[in-house]
Formats: structure tokens, C-alpha cells, sequence
């Protein structure tokens, strides 16, 4: 048995869908923990790609149970497209429970933020416009509607009647926007209620008693570790806390019931929105990347900026969460080029440091210290074990894993399920030391 957080490591993007999907099938319960629809997991099985944003991905197994922890902000609209969309495909859906107490996107915070972020003009952060970030605003200025009062129509009533009429205000007479009909809304809202009425229920006591009959659980979040809330590269960050300690929160268990954390790195680096971003590529090399990587949103189709690898902030996802082995995903992109960079540490103000910084400030100002590692010039996509692997392509991951100090358990090689090379499942394998009895660090 073991409980297993799944994190970005990076900016998000860095194909955790993959491998939670790939994790999924060892699991008996996959819990998504927070994020909204600004974030999505695509999954390619025999050739079939699925994109969700809200559903876990081991909804495709039939019988794992698929939960969405109340740390998740949830669109009824977007979440009920999911479900036809899935059942439409023969995909049982019966598994899937949603919390009572998760959060409810409405119509006014998705027009609130993308207004908002207009108002912002040259202060931009890069928000998807979905109404994520209101939807979190209003659960701290505890003004939110929770799935919970979904189920309670006259109550609902009640509450969405002054709450509209108070964003009408704000939408009227700060945005310049004409207000929402309360009426409109509610009933939409109600209609909402009835579809989604046989999934809600208390999750928290039901991942509880998973951890009690020694069920496999899979925690699942979206973006990455330097999107968020907290530790991530404020402002330019997302609404929520991606990192494992977020699981917790995000799901109603306790810290002492997780077994392990799996950090998923792209070979390289990406990042979606504003912000620093000191590895990143202009020009030739940066469009390869972005080309062979298909770089492109799965929830806005926005274009992702490329980089190389950036072992500053891979060592800061390690620290901050505990994480004790890795996933390397689309090591394949890298198969065409001569050289390979990989950013060792940062100078800043002609002082070098091996520390990311907290103030985006002092970020914006980082500069990368490149070590060149030579290139394999050579397909991957075929290879299914570490033999297989070209002997760079070998040391390249081992190169990582290294500079990281924490093993490499999976690596993927393509978009599809088969095309991966695993080394170590972290729910059923064996935990590893993460040093050496000499105190070097173990590589892959």
C-alpha cells in the first residue's frame, strides 16, 4: 500500500496527465487536490487522445475510484461537458465523487477576471480568464458558493440573490460591464445541481476509509511548483498550492498518511504566461523545442515558451516538496540536437548562486550558468529500458538526477502510454535511499 503525490516540478506542462495515467493503473483511488479548468491533463491511449480539466485521469480505468478533493475550484458547465464527453466515448463515469465542500466557479468570476486582467494593461500575469482566481478570492473573503449549496435550492436562492446583486455592482461600476439577470443564473445553477447531485458527497471521510482498508491512493494536482500561491514566482503564479503540501489541505488528510512524492520534469523547461524565465530560448533552438514538443496549452492552446533545463528550480521543487524520485518526460525532443544545455545555477549581480530566489525581482535579474552536455542525435522513441537508450541519453539523465539528489523513476519518450521506460513504479516498487552509503547521490 502507499499514498503518492504526483507534482509539477516546473511551470506545469510538464505532462503529469501522462503520468498519473500511467501511475492510474496500479492505483485504487486518484484524487485531484486543487486548480480549476485553467489547467489540463492530455492522455493518449492506442492512439486516442483525451483531454480533461477537472475529471481525474483514472476515470479511463474502470475500477479505480476518480475523486475531486474540495481544493479544487469546480465549473459545473465545463465539469458536466467532461462527463458527456467520456460517456459519449464508453467510458464509465459511475466511479467519480466530487466534494461537497469544493467551490463553485460562476458566471461572474469568469467575467471578473478577464476584465481584471485587461485593467492591468501592462501588469498582465497571464491569467486563463476561466475564473479561477475570483472563485479563490471569494472562498477566503468567505463569500463562495460550495457544491454543498448547490444541493439546497432555496437556500441557494437565497444566497446567489444578494451575491449576484453585489457583483452586479462591482461588474457595473468598476468594469463597466452590463450585470448578470440573478434569475438566469440560479436556474442555470439549479440545473447544474440535479446532474451532478449523485457524485457529491463527503470525500475527505471517504479517502479516509480508502487509508484505512490500505487502498493505493494517487493525489493528483495541476500546474507546477513555480506557479504556486506561495512559493511559487509571485505575482506571476496561479490561485492555489500545487506543491504536495497542497494534497493535504486539498483533500482532508493528514501529512503522516503520505507514503511518497513523484516530481514530474520536462528534459527541458517550459512556462505558459508572464514572468522571469532565465533559461529561456530565442530563436532556432527555442522553436525545435516548441515544435517537436508541441508545445501548446491543452486548456488555452496557448503557445509555451521554451528553455533548457533549469536544475535551480528542479533542486527548489525537490526541497519544497520532499519529493523523493522524478518522472523525465519528452526526453524524445531533445533526440535532433547537437548540444544539450542544462542551467546549473544563477548569477546575480556578478555573485553565483545555486539557490532560487523569492523575490521576482531578484529572479528577473538571474542568469543562467550553463554546463554543455553533447547531444545522442539519435531516436528514443522506441526504447523501452534504460539499455535501450543511447549512451548520452543515458548520461544526460543521469546528469539530472545527480544535480536533482533524487532518483529517476520514469521516463517518457512520446505522448503514448507504451512509449515510457519504467524504472521504479513509486507505488509499488521499493522506496530507494536517495543517497549512496558513500554520500554520493544515486542516478537512475
Amino acid at each position: 500500500m502507499a499514498n503518492v503525490i504526483v507534482i509539477g516540478s516546473q511551470w506545469g506542462d510538464e505532462g503529469k496527465g501522462k503520468i498519473t495515467d500511467l501511475l492510474s493503473r496500479s492505483a485504487d483511488v486518484v484524487v485531484r487536490y486543487q486548480g480549476g479548468v485553467n489547467a489540463g491533463h492530455t492522455i493518449v491511449v492506442q492512439g486516442q487522445t483525451f483531454k480533461l480539466h477537472l475529471i481525474p485521469s483514472g476515470i479511463l480505468y474502470p475500477g479505480t475510484e476518480c475523486i475531486i478533493g474540495c481544493g479544487t475550484v469546480i465549473d459545473p458547465q465545463v465539469l458536466i461537458k467532461e462527463l458527456e464527453q467520456l460517456e459519449q466515448l464508453n467510458i464509465s463515469t459511475k466511479n467519480l465523487l466530487i466534494s461537497q465542500t469544493a467551490h463553485v466557479t460562476m458566471p461572474y468570476h469568469r467575467l471578473i477576471d478577464k476584465a481584471s486582467e485587461d485593467k492591468r494593461g501592462n501588469h498582465k500575469i497571464g491569467t486563463t480568464g476561466r475564473g479561477i482566481g475570483p472563485t479563490y478570492a471569494d472562498k477566503s473573503e468567505r463569500t463562495g458558493i460550495r457544491m454543498l449549496d448547490l444541493m439546497h435550492p432555496e437556500e441557494l436562492r437565497k444566497q446567489l440573490k444578494w451575491t449576484i446583486n453585489y457583483k452586479n455592482s462591482v461588474l457595473e461600476k468598476l468594469y463597466d460591464l452590463p450585470p448578470l439577470d440573478p434569475e438566469a443564473v440560479i436556474e442555470e445553477y439549479l440545473g447544474y445541481a440535479e446532474r451532478l447531485r449523485p457524485f457529491v458527497v463527503d470525500t475527505s471521510l471517504k479517502i479516509y476509509d480508502a487509508v484505512q482498508k490500505k487502498r493505493n491512493i494517487l493525489f493528483e494536482g495541476a500546474q507546477g511548483t513555480l506557479l504556486d500561491l506561495d512559493h511559487g514566482t509571485y505575482p506571476y503564479v496561479t490561485s492555489s498550492n500545487p506543491v504536495a503540501g497542497g494534497a493535504c489541505v486539498g483533500t482532508g488528510l493528514g501529512p503522516t498518511m503520505i507514503d511518497r512524492v513523484i516530481g514530474v520534469s520536462k528534459a527541458y523547461t517550459t512556462r505558459v504566461g508572464e514572468g522571469p524565465f532565465p533559461t529561456e530560448l530565442e530563436g532556432e533552438i527555442g522553436d525545435i523545442l516548441g515544435d517537436r514538443g508541441a508545445e501548446f496549452g491543452t486548456t488555452t492552446g496557448r503557445k509555451r515558451r521554451c528553455g533548457w533545463f533549469d536544475a535551480v528550480i528542479g533542486r527548489y521543487a525537490v526541497r519544497i516538496n520532499g519529493m523523493d524520485c522524478m518522472a523525465i518526460t519528452k526526453l524524445d525532443v531533445l533526440d535532433t540536437l547537437d548540444e544539450i544545455k542544462v542551467c546549473v545555477a544563477y548569477e546575480i549581480d556578478g555573485q553565483r548562486t545555486e539557490h532560487f530566489p523569492s523575490s521576482a525581482r531578484q529572479f528577473a535579474r538571474c542568469r543562467p550558468i550553463y554546463q554543455t552536455l553533447p547531444g545522442w542525435k539519435v531516436s528514443t522513441t522506441e526504447c523501452r529500458t534504460l539499455e535501450d537508450l543511447p549512451k548520452k541519453a543515458l548520461e544526460y539523465l543521469k546528469f539530472l538526477a545527480e544535480l536533482m539528489a533524487v532518483p529517476i523513476a520514469i521516463v517518457s519518450l512520446g505522448a503514448s502510454r507504451d512509449q515510457t521506460i519504467i524504472v521504479e513504479d513509486p507505488i509499488h516498487g521499493p522506496k530507494r535511499a536517495l543517497l549512496h552509503a558513500d554520500g554520493t547521490p544515486v542516478a537512475v
